[in-house]
């Protein structure tokens, strides 16, 4: 377990992703794959309000409600850490005071609860400053409805200007951020993100770890993501760089005895400033993959083999 600085939040280093419930996952798949997640001792979910628009005749919603009926039918909620996020569903995009207050409680009716235990800024909005931002979020906090914030897809100029007015202002601070981050998108995290996590001691939950589950290692042609439910997320992986890494992967895999989604997760935890990559699963077999990557320890020469193997994406 992992503790999120200037938290009591101890997290399994492995969180779950909950873009696929109402989507690819149906209800009943959905619960089970939540219940197959906490019985191997997993107890931190993402999810966000947005969740899955883009499913056809979706706007949003989708995963905080199954979530919802899934925590009142186990009784398990406080049991559980829940991260979620505001700005991007349709209908209540943006960072406003008036719109937080309301997607704030619209997300808690949806989820069956009370309290938020990590609250996301899912997008920055450049109409509300940076410092009114930082007003609102406390004031989310100080309601009782929040325990803590944190930040998604902000420009790190941005993202320094909110912990820095924060910590001047004497508000919350976020405790958490959430880039875009694995083997074959480095560059934007490694050079922007990754010193704002040193600087300021948060905790770093990259979403995307296993790149639209490109790193599984299961799309190797263009024909193998013909039907696949992500198609148009992982096609752009599908180059001759993108697939030297998916080969020194399943190289190490094999000898590891381990699956390569295990190995890719694996290397963004030997990352100093990781804490816990995001990952998904549409059914429960997908999990054991996952649900290993924190007991797998790369070697110094693995990790340097996958960091090679992927210069290029840095």
């Amino acid at each position: 377990m992992t503790l999120i600085p200037r938290t009591d939040l101890d997290v399994f280093p492995l969180n779950l992703g909950g873009n696929t419930f109402g989507w690819t996952s149906d209800r009943e798949t959905s619960f089970a794959v939540l219940d197959a997640f906490v019985a191997a001792g997993g107890n931190f979910i993402d999810t966000a309000d947005s969740y899955a628009m883009w499913a056809e005749g979706s706007d949003g919603g989708d995963s905080e409600r199954v979530l919802g009926e899934w925590f009142t039918a186990r009784g398990n909620r406080d049991r559980v850490i829940l991260a979620t996020k505001l700005g991007g569903k349709p209908g209540r995009e943006g960072l406003s005071a008036q719109n937080a207050a309301a997607a704030l409680d619209e997300s808690l009716q949806r989820l069956q609860t009370g309290y938020i235990d990590l609250y996301y800024a899912h997008y920055d909005d450049e109409d509300v400053s940076i410092e009114e931002q930082v007003k609102i979020a406390g004031s989310l906090v100080e309601s009782g409805k929040v325990k803590h914030v944190g930040l998604s897809n902000f420009t790190p100029e941005r993202m320094r200007e909110w912990f820095d007015t924060a910590q001047r202002l004497g508000q919350p601070a976020p405790v958490a951020i959430q880039p875009q981050y694995n083997l074959l998108a480095r560059a934007d995290y490694e050079q922007g993100y990754a010193p704002i996590a040193r600087d300021f001691d948060v905790a770093v939950f990259p979403y995307f770890a296993l790149a639209s589950g490109f790193l599984t290692g299961k799309y190797r042609t263009a024909e193998d993501l013909e039907g696949a439910d992500r198609k148009d997320f992982a096609a752009g992986y599908l180059t001759e760089d993108g697939l030297k890494v998916v080969d020194e992967l399943v190289r190490i895999a094999e000898a590891r005895d381990a699956e390569p989604a295990t190995v890719a997760l694996a290397w963004l935890l030997a990352k100093d400033t990781v804490t816990a990559p995001i990952a998904s699963a549409s059914k429960p077999e997908q999990l054991p993959a996952l649900m290993a990557a924190p007991a797998l320890e790369l070697t110094a020469d693995e990790v340097a083999t996958l960091d090679a193997a992927s210069a290029i994406f840095a």
